[in-house]
């Protein structure tokens, strides 16, 4: 039976110093990557399927694949509030487990809505991209029914209000914030798209990559124009 100690030692095995490179300049800290393909990370957290108990060992090792393989099994309802508040503060300086990873397990729990905003309101900047990413993937999933329109339509004035001044990975957060509001919430999809209008182009610093930052106008109108705005997801995972 796969542990902990035997996933990472797979892991180690899988580092390429290409992807490690990749990884890098996609804001992960050096010291903590061992340069594993996505691809493979899939194959090995199949090994681990349900248990949650080796996933929560993984994310404490502090190693950026072994913390991004928890997020895909662990179970976040079954996480405390207290644990999910643990991964977001060691998720900080790798980007890829603050919008991923963090938001993957958080939007599962049933305190994920207070989760989202008390980050939203961090001065930490990677805290705050988690609170915008978990909001995000909250309203992408929920009915509509459940979610609190005059919250969301006041965090769209905040968006308005602060992007131009807001850290470099807030500003792309809440661009994404944007875009998923007016994709999943058809209450709000015109309200979104006035938003988006507002706010026009959004300059993010993304590095020494080809990565661009989505056109959320763009975004929502192709959605709008497949006709599936307000059609929600079944899972954030990717």
């Amino acid at each position: 039976m796969a542990t902990a100690a035997s996933v990472i030692a797979a892991l180690k095995s899988k580092g390429k110093e290409n992807f490690r490179k990749i990884y890098s300049r996609h804001g992960m800290a050096p010291d903590r990557v061992l340069g594993v393909s996505t691809a493979d990370m899939k194959a090995i957290a199949k090994t681990i399927k349900g248990r949650q108990d080796v996933a929560m060992e993984l994310y404490r090792s502090g190693i950026m694949e072994a913390m991004y393989i928890a997020g895909m099994v662990a179970d976040g309802a079954k996480m405390r509030c207290r644990e999910i508040n643990e991964w977001a503060q060691q998720a900080v300086g790798l980007q890829m487990i603050c919008e991923y990873t963090v938001p993957w397990v958080t939007v599962e729990n049933a305190a994920a809505r207070d989760l989202a905003m008390e980050w939203i309101g961090s001065k930490n900047e990677a805290i705050a991209a988690i609170g915008w990413v978990t909001y995000g993937g909250l309203v992408s999933l929920r009915p509509d029914k459940e979610l609190d329109l005059n919250e969301i339509e006041g965090l769209l004035d905040k968006v308005l209000r602060e992007i131009g001044g807001a850290p470099n990975r807030v500003r792309y957060t809440m661009n994404g914030f944007v875009i998923a509001v007016g994709s999943f919430v058809k209450p709000l999809a015109k309200r979104a798209m006035e938003a988006a209008k507002k706010i026009g182009a959004v300059k993010v610093d993304m590095g020494e990559t080809e990565c661009k930052v989505p056109l959320a106008t763009e975004y929502i109108a192709k959605v709008e124009a497949a006709g599936k705005q307000g059609q929600k997801r079944k899972t954030i995972r990717c």
